[in-house]
């Protein structure tokens, strides 16, 4: 709107234009993959976790900068209410002046020293290490959100078949009215056909009320703030044709974020050891000052006449013994990584274990998903038929209500068995490593 505004020359918004919404901030119709990005950008722990790169970012920086030199300025005034005696061939004098005064700059600069070399060894991996849990984060995301979309559109669906029903009840509820009035039957049907519908529409109401939890629980995912109300858009044929997932394709730990993550902690752990034993190393500093020295005992004169000195030189510190310090800093570095190293086959063990029961779990809900799909096709055969038999006369209005009950449950049954599988198949992509963002 912007662009048009602009292109024709009207640089003068409407009040009712100035107050539209961000257009990122409100998602009314939503389709899965619009749904996940919005989260992305606006799920406050993804924000935090965005902010903690930047955060380490700037510590690194921050440690880095003591490579650079370090200027410093001093500035000093002294007032000697007694100056001070000493003894000088045998006489007693006062020495000094009333009034002292220094202003300085010092500078110093790191050449060797261990703690700014692991900074400087280290900022790609605690970069890379902060993306890493950025990443686990988003694709925990990525999956309690597509799992909270699907829920929502099976209570809808669930909703949906129990309004067919109800439809079916009501006429059926109509017509064995009419038969009673008429004559044809006893009340036994009319009464049956009645708790059948009161029992249609108490499912309803508490799927309806269910329905706003997890509404509300999706847009708590998603970061979704506004009170504008989302209408989840969605493909059934399209998300029927994407239950399928390689069950032959074995588990690459490489492709699990976590896995990478540990390796990039080894990684930094090993050079925490090489730190510890550069403390036998000696650090040298370069150091220098410039001093402006005022001495005088009259204060308004302290600052006529400057007393100056310099210097420049090196500083060389080695610690020769601490005790054992270095030798159990140096241990104990060594000690975690090997700790690490176990970590490392702890989670191995645990991606082999959440794999299978994945690919398990998947492999049961689409043979599930199978059979119920044959289940509903006959169901809803076997009820347009006894249907037909029952408005004929042939059939008991008994047999017609278990059709119709056998049919809702096929319903619901297959409905719950697609979006199974849709879950279950994210899981097994988790497993492998696989989800996308």
């Amino acid at each position: 709107m912007y662009a048009v505004f602009v292109s024709s020359g009207l640089f003068i918004l409407s009040p009712a234009v100035n107050a539209q919404k961000a257009p990122d901030t409100v998602l009314q119709q939503a389709t899965l993959p619009q749904v996940v990005d919005f989260a992305l950008k606006h799920y406050p722990l993804i924000q935090q976790a965005m902010l903690d790169e930047q955060i380490t970012d700037r510590q690194i920086r921050s440690k880095l900068a003591d490579w650079l030199p370090q200027l410093n300025l001093n500035a000093s005034y002294q007032n000697n209410f007694q100056l001070q005696t000493i003894n000088f061939n045998g006489t007693y004098v006062r020495s000094g002046v009333y009034n002292t005064s220094l202003v300085g700059l010092g500078l110093t600069q790191n050449i060797f020293n261990r703690d700014v070399l692991l900074a400087s060894r280290t900022k790609n991996d605690a970069m890379k290490l902060s993306r890493q849990y950025t990443a686990t984060d988003k694709i925990n995301l990525v999956v309690n959100v597509s799992k909270a979309f699907y829920d929502v559109l099976l209570t809808q669906k669930q909703i949906e078949v129990l309004d067919d029903d109800i439809r079916r009840l009501e006429r059926n509820l109509k017509d064995t009215y009419n038969q009673y009035q008429g004559g044809l039957v006893d009340k036994t049907d009319y009464k049956r056909a009645t708790i059948s519908l009161n029992n249609s529409k108490a499912q309803r109401k508490t799927n309806e009320e269910a329905l706003k939890a997890k509404y509300s629980a999706l847009q708590q995912l998603m970061g979704y703030t506004s009170k504008d109300s989302i209408h989840l858009v969605y493909d059934s044929a399209q998300m029927a044709s994407d239950i399928l997932v390689d069950t032959l394709s074995g588990v690459d730990f490489n492709n699990r974020i976590e896995y990478q993550a540990l390796l990039t902690q080894k990684k930094l752990q090993q050079t925490n050891l090489q730190y510890e034993k550069w403390s036998y190393l000696p650090s040298l500093t370069a150091n220098g000052a410039y001093n402006m020295n005022y001495l005088n005992n009259r204060f308004s004169k302290l600052y006529n006449d400057n007393f100056p000195n310099s210097y420049a030189g090196l500083m060389l510190s080695f610690p020769i013994f601490q005790g054992t310090k270095r030798t159990q800093n140096i241990r104990i570095a060594e000690l975690q990584v090997q700790r690490l190293d176990w970590d490392i086959v702890n989670l191995q063990n645990s991606i082999g274990t959440e794999y299978a029961q994945a690919l398990a779990a998947y492999k049961g809900y689409l043979n599930n998903y199978n059979v119920l799909r044959e289940n509903l096709d006959l169901a809803r055969d076997v009820f347009n038929t006894i249907e037909l038999q029952y408005r004929s006369g042939i059939k008991a209005y008994l047999e017609l209500i278990t059709a119709e009950t056998d049919l809702r449950n096929a319903q619901t049954n297959f409905s719950d068995a697609l979006y199974q599988v849709l879950s279950s198949k994210l899981d097994v992509q988790k497993a492998l490593g696989t989800i996308k963002f």
